[in-house]
């Protein structure tokens, strides 16, 4: 805990009393405190830290005395020796930085475009993540969690809360574009707007553009179905105020898909907005360093093990529509009468419902809650992102198998009345350029 105690909420206060751990300690290059608190976590990232820090530079230094990027540079013990080396080199760097010794860039020692860069080293013997929870999660997490005392609680303005990941880079509005945005249109929880870079040889533009078409693609299902979890949920685009930070627990400690879960719980207590004219840029590389996400779909696609251009089938999403058309609505029904509703759209619908215990669950709401407001409120809580994920997988196991990607984005343009304007040929896999016609389409609907 710091001087700024004093002024930190009660709510954070309680949750830091639950959370903090004393073992990782910041090193701060000031004393001041801040409006936007960024978090970073960096494994093996060293050769990647200097091109993220110049793209922060070309931001609006208005804005810079009031944002804090907090690096978490971390491993486990038994991590590879160069990867512990890689971490020492990223540690000293940064510190170099905070304490403002000269380094190999003109730009990075711009003094009229100073930084304010904070340190968390949870790499160094001895100060490693533990090997039972250590992962990007629990590094978001112990960033985060440290956040919370470094802000201006007493200014004037929303104390905002964020990821970041050290292999992205970042439009020049980033920064003013999240400020203006939390402020002016008073904001809880937002993702900042991504693209991945299409760069490589061929096959790796074609994997990053199939990766990119596959999450884009399936926000504009949900989209179609008119689900309260139509958001993307990419670490690197995160972010929250303080408020609703403590309010869903923080966030959580897992290996990967702590972004999902993080923005699911999020958007079970207030809207989750999009900052549109901000962009991040995330990696399109492959990678180690998580079991799924954007760098092992690449690894994936690179490697040949599965058939990618496949996609969910429209047929799932137009389910999904016609159950929460149902559910989601104001009407109160009994399980039974949501259970025969389901059967009516579709057999397979309601086997996933009697499967993940609706019925039970459904009394049990019924008995806890007060009010219609209440039980409409646990409607969202419980068929929530992860639930509409899993009927979307079921319906894909027991009655509609993927569908050829490009003739399921066809449709689903037409459906939502937006039909591409290009000329895609008869090819099941058009050329390069053509899936990139697709994808900017798809951008333009997401």
């Amino acid at each position: 805990m710091n001087d700024n105690l004093s002024q930190t909420p009660a709510a954070a206060i309680k949750y830091l009393n639950k959370n903090t751990s004393s073992k990782w300690k910041i090193e701060l290059p000031t004393t001041g405190l801040f409006k936007l608190i960024i978090v970073i976590p960096a494994i093996n990232e060293y050769e990647n830290l200097e091109p993220l820090l110049k793209s922060l530079i070309d931001n609006d230094s208005n804005d810079f005395s009031k944002t804090l990027f907090l690096f978490v540079i971390n491993n486990l013990a038994s991590s590879d020796e160069s990867v512990k080396e890689n971490n020492a080199k990223s540690l000293s760097l940064l510190s170099n930085i905070i304490n403002k010794q000269k380094i190999k860039s003109e730009k990075l020692n711009s003094p009229e475009k100073e930084l304010n860069i904070a340190l968390i080293d949870a790499s160094s013997k001895g100060n490693e993540l533990p090997e039972k929870d250590g992962g990007v999660g629990l590094a978001r997490k112990m960033g985060m969690d440290a956040a919370l005392n470094l802000f201006d609680y007493k200014s004037p303005g929303k104390n905002i809360i964020g990821c970041l990941d050290a292999d992205c880079r970042v439009s020049n509005n980033y920064i003013s574009e999240i400020f203006k945005n939390f402020n002016t249109n008073n904001l809880s929880a937002a993702h900042v707007n991504f693209t991945h870079p299409v760069r490589g040889h061929d096959k790796e533009k074609a994997a990053i553009i199939c990766y990119e078409i596959f999450l884009r693609y399936y926000l504009l299902g949900l989209k179609t179905a008119d689900s309260p979890y139509a958001f993307f949920t990419i670490g690197s685009t995160m972010f929250c105020d303080v408020e609703s930070y403590v309010k869903i627990g923080g966030m959580n400690k897992r290996k990967a898909a702590e972004d999902f879960y993080f923005m699911e719980k999020l958007a079970k207590i207030t809207k989750i907005e999009v900052i549109e004219n901000a962009w991040v840029y995330p990696s399109g590389r492959g990678s180690w360093r998580v079991p799924f996400g954007t760098g092992q779909r690449v690894n994936r696609f690179l490697e040949g093990t599965h058939e990618e251009y496949t996609l969910y089938s429209i047929k799932s999403f137009l389910v999904l529509k016609d159950w929460l058309k149902i559910f989601m609505n104001g009407e109160v029904l009994k399980a039974d009468e949501y259970l025969n509703e389901a059967k009516k759209i579709k057999k397979e619908l309601h086997q996933f419902l009697i499967k993940n215990n609706f019925e039970k669950s459904w009394n049990k709401i019924l008995a806890n809650s007060q009010n219609e407001k209440q039980i409409n409120k646990q409607k969202i809580i419980w068929f929530d992102g992860f639930r509409t994920l899993k009927l979307i997988h079921y319906l894909r196991d027991t009655c509609f198998k993927n569908e050829p990607m490009f003739s399921q984005l066809d449709k689903i343009f037409e459906l939502n009345n937006a039909p591409k304007k290009f000329n895609s040929g008869q090819e099941l896999i058009p050329p390069l350029n053509i899936q990139q016609d697709y994808l900017k389409h798809l951008k333009s609907l997401t």
